[in-house]
Parts: structure tokens; C-alpha cells; sequence
């Protein structure tokens, strides 16, 4: 008996023995070479994984930037120009700067702002609610107020404010990382320009309905009347599609846009307010 056990003992081991040779050779056979370097610039990154570089995670991002010569569009926005410094400063390269950005929610149709046209309740979701009708207002491009950019962000950055039923981005905690750009089925969301003091001008609208149309279903919405534009002394407004939108990369923080925008579409934030008699010179001087 004793003979038996002992057999089936030495047979096991065996058989381990040569499956862990074979695995061996298998192993050296397919293995696949990883660029040191690799990790060395995933440890330099925030280990975020939003996907607001384009890619599933960080040490996907990471592999792309050891292993391509451009990275003109390659960007951290988490980490922002000091992280893609580290980056560089890892692989002996040059790093390119890009101006920091933040999220801006491109709607103002509150209620105050909007009629209620009906109560939906179904699913709290934007995306479901905008694959079956407008909402509950009548504009067919305004918030859905259901919040699906504030379950998408994973910096708390933004939340859905009571009174106005909008999102409101925290800009300090914002990292620019487009999850709720993306997660938006309304696009509503832009990444734009951060100025110095987080001041903003941008149209709040993106209704592309004609003028009288557009009003009916929000008092301030875009109208196209295009006095914005033609007062811009910068050429950052350009009107497509009854529409008006101010670049942030050229705008000049002027406010003379601001002043003309007759429905209050055009949003000034974080500006010190204005002196009444600079807004009456401006008013003239487009007269």
C-alpha cells in the first residue's frame, strides 16, 4: 500500500515537473517585450483613468506616449501641463503646453426662464428621456435636468442646483476630463478656455431654432440677431444656424458682446460688476 501511495506521489510530481517546463518554454516562446519606460510614465500620470486623454486608462495613455513620435494630441487633463512636464521629463522629450480648460454648461432655460409644458415620469435618465420626446419644456435642446453629467463626473465637480434645475460645475474642482461632456445627450456641455479668476463670457444657448421659435420655448435663448457678432472687436463670434458662439481661445473677456445680447443669452461670470456709466457709453457707441 505504502508502494502505491508513494508511486502516485512521485507520478504527480513528475507530471508537475514537466507541465511547469513546458509552460516555460511556452512563456519565453510568446512573451511579449514591454517598454520599461511604460511604466515609468503611467507612474508619472494621476492614475485617474477618466478617459479625458481619449484612451481607456492611464496605462493605455501611458503606452501611446512611449510609443508615438507626435503628441500634438496627446494631452493629460487631469494632470495638466505640469503632469505632461513629468511625462516628458521621463522619456528625455519636449513637453507642448496647452491652456487649462473647465467645463461649461451651455443652457440657462431654468424655469423661471421656460414654460412646463408636462410632467415626465419615467426613468430619471437625459439620455433615455431625450430618446423619446423634447422634455418637459419645448425646446428640443435645452437641459434634460436629470443630472447623467453629474453620475458621470468622478470628481464631484458638478451638481445639479435645485432652483434652476441646471448642472453647475465646480470649476475649482473640474479637471477637464470630458466625462460629462460626454455622457450629455444633448451636448450642452463644452470645454472651454479657464481664464484667470474662472472668468467666463459664453452664449448659454444652443438652440439653433429661428429667432420668434427659440423664444417661445426659453426667454433666453439665442435669436441670431447677430448684434454680438458684429460688435466683437476680436472676431471671436461666429453665427451659424441661428446661432451665435463666442471662441474662447480668441475672446478678450471685453463684455461689449454681453451688453448688446438682447434676450440675455450671453453669460458674464466672475466679473466684478459693472459701472453704470461704462454700460451706457458701450450702448452709445453701438448706436
Amino acid at each position: 500500500m505504502s508502494q502505491i501511495i508513494l508511486f502516485t506521489i512521485i507520478t504527480l510530481v513528475a507530471i508537475g515537473a514537466t507541465a511547469a517546463i513546458i509552460l516555460y518554454f511556452v512563456a519565453q516562446k510568446f512573451k511579449v517585450f514591454e517598454d520599461p519606460r511604460i511604466d515609468q510614465v503611467e507612474e508619472a500620470l494621476p492614475a485617474a483613468n477618466c478617459g479625458g486623454c481619449g484612451f481607456p486608462g492611464c496605462h493605455n495613455f501611458a503606452e501611446t506616449l512611449v510609443k508615438t513620435e507626435s503628441w500634438d494630441d496627446l494631452f493629460c487633463p487631469v494632470g495638466g501641463n505640469e503632469t505632461m512636464a513629468k511625462v516628458a521629463s521621463v522619456l528625455g522629450r519636449e513637453a507642448i503646453e496647452q491652456a487649462p480648460r473647465v467645463a461649461v454648461v451651455r443652457c440657462n432655460g431654468g424655469p423661471e426662464f421656460r414654460p412646463r409644458t408636462n410632467v415626465y415620469n419615467g426613468t430619471p435618465n437625459c439620455a433615455v428621456i431625450h430618446s423619446l420626446y423634447t422634455g418637459e419644456g419645448g425646446c428640443p435642446h435645452g437641459c434634460l435636468g436629470e443630472g447623467d453629467c453629474v453620475a458621470a463626473c468622478n470628481f464631484d465637480a458638478i451638481h445639479m442646483d435645485a432652483v434652476t434645475e441646471l448642472p453647475v460645475v465646480i470649476d475649482d474642482k473640474c479637471t477637464a476630463c470630458g466625462a460629462c461632456v460626454e455622457a450629455c445627450p444633448r451636448d450642452i456641455i463644452e470645454l472651454r478656455k479657464k481664464n484667470k479668476k474662472d472668468r467666463k463670457i459664453f452664449v448659454s444657448c444652443i438652440n439653433e431654432e429661428k429667432g420668434g421659435v427659440a423664444k417661445k420655448h426659453c426667454s433666453v435663448a439665442c435669436i441670431g440677431c447677430a448684434k454680438c457678432f458684429k460688435v466683437c472687436p476680436h472676431e471671436a463670434i461666429t453665427m451659424e444656424n441661428n446661432l451665435a458662439f463666442i471662441d474662447s481661445d480668441k475672446c478678450k473677456l471685453c463684455r461689449k458682446c454681453v451688453v448688446v445680447c438682447p434676450t440675455n443669452a450671453i453669460l458674464e461670470l466672475n466679473f466684478p460688476p459693472r459701472k453704470p456709466a461704462k454700460e451706457e457709453a458701450v450702448e452709445a457707441e453701438i448706436k
